[in-house]
């Protein structure tokens, strides 16, 4: 058997006794070139005994162990945890795993939460070694609680991740705990604010952990008045990143063609994003926010407190029962339904005032086709388009575009006096 050990910036001084005497009786121990130094000095007049194998290369330092494993003591010293993002899954390739025994030490990112405080039993990871950094804005759009990022120090390291916050207009919903050197003597953790510099000495060992917090609130005259950013938005703590994202909103509001005054109905108003933006857009409007979840009404209370509007009304519970309570609309925003939504449309275009307008955005074809019929049959006039955004987010030294989720939005307009 080869046994693996993982190791943190001490050893082998610092490894527990019976990984101590692993080592000192192997006839043979690779290391990384980093350890050598240390390994000599702490095996002493041992050291001109045993036979060393010093390389940086895992799949060299594999095909070398091979031919020696069946005659010698075999040690193999690894950072952290080798079988996470360690030598641990070249060797089981190179050599198999019937052959190795692993010892795992800390990985950096158990280190990095142990210094924060922090559990991680429930915390997200991704590295970003050799990869598309759009995969980081993809997992960021799911809203995590924490997120480590393995960052690639040869595109950028941390500045990537803050580059991919800013591009997916996050910012303000986390906070950025840029983790140097774990375990070493100039270990350094510390918390970025999204308008400090980075540390000129940056050292090249380095992750990132990123955790959720509610978004600072700006005083409403601040905010733009239409299309604020997503990560303005308080939202759900169990189903983040499920609201309407920037570009749909701008492209929604537009559809609805807001009058001065009247009433507008937002079912399935999730966060209340649309409906929010519509008031500050048309002060005037009677906005009625219908969301069926739990915990949607104070949602959408508070989001309209720090945009400073004020919804009409905003009820909890199942839109085709709350609609007698509400007031013939001008426009209406139609979000949720879901397998009623054809039965909830109907009942809003017999409540549609002439003139009205009502705005769907879909997320597939098969719902347009269902929804489609009901607004033809009812003598509505029909305007079809799909919304498709793209956002920036970094690539090497430049930036490339990354798509977000197509929407398909069906505009209804009752055209009967």
């Amino acid at each position: 058997m080869i046994d693996v050990i993982g190791t943190d910036a001490g050893a082998p001084a610092s490894l527990p006794p019976m990984h101590q005497s692993l080592v000192q009786n192997a006839d043979l121990v690779a290391a990384p070139k980093r350890l050598l130094p240390q390994l000599v000095d702490w095996l002493g007049s041992r050291a001109d005994d045993q036979q060393r194998l010093v390389s940086d290369d895992p799949i060299a330092l594999s095909d070398a162990l091979g031919p020696l494993a069946p005659t010698l003591r075999i040690v193999v010293l690894a950072s952290g945890d080798p079988l996470w993002f360690g030598i641990g899954r070249v060797l089981i390739e190179r050599l198999g795993s019937e052959r190795l025994r692993f010892h795992p030490a800390p990985s950096s990112m158990q280190l990095a939460f142990a210094r924060l405080g922090r559990p991680w039993q429930g915390a997200e990871w991704i590295s970003l070694h050799g990869r598309d950094p759009s995969s980081l804005a993809q997992r960021l759009q799911k809203r995590p609680a924490s997120l480590a990022v393995l960052t690639d120090p040869g595109r950028g390291g941390v500045e990537e991740v803050r580059a991919t916050l800013r591009g997916s207009g996050l910012e303000s919903s986390y906070s950025l705990w840029l983790c140097e050197a774990l375990g070493h003597h100039d270990e350094r953790v510390q918390c970025l604010e999204a308008n400090q510099p980075c540390p000129d000495d940056l050292h090249p060992l380095h992750l990132v952990v990123l955790l959720a917090q509610p978004p600072a609130a700006s005083a409403p005259g601040a905010l733009p008045l239409f299309g604020i950013a997503d990560g303005d938005y308080l939202q759900h703590d169990d189903r983040p990143g499920l609201m309407t994202k920037r570009e749909v909103r701008i492209q929604l509001l537009a559809d609805l063609d807001l009058p001065e005054q009247g009433v507008l109905w937002d079912l399935g108003a999730g966060t209340g994003s649309v409906g929010l933006e519509a008031l500050r857009l048309r002060p005037q409007l009677q906005l009625m926010a219908i969301e069926r979840r739990s915990g949607g009404g104070a949602l959408i209370q508070a989001n309209a407190q720090r945009l400073g509007v004020a919804p009409a009304s905003v009820l909890e519970g199942d839109a085709l029962t709350l609609l007698p309570q509400l007031p013939d609309p001008d426009r209406v925003l139609v979000g949720g339904g879901g397998r009623q939504r054809a039965t909830l449309l109907k009942g809003v275009i017999d409540r549609l005032r002439p003139g009205g307008v009502v705005v769907i955005p879909l997320a597939t074809l098969e719902a347009l086709a269902e929804l489609r019929p009901v607004l033809e049959q009812a003598g509505l006039q029909l305007q079809i388009s799909q919304q498709q955004a793209w956002r920036g987010q970094p690539l090497a030294e430049g930036t490339r575009l990354a798509p977000m989720n197509p929407v398909l939005i069906l505009k209804g307009t009752n055209a009967r006096p």
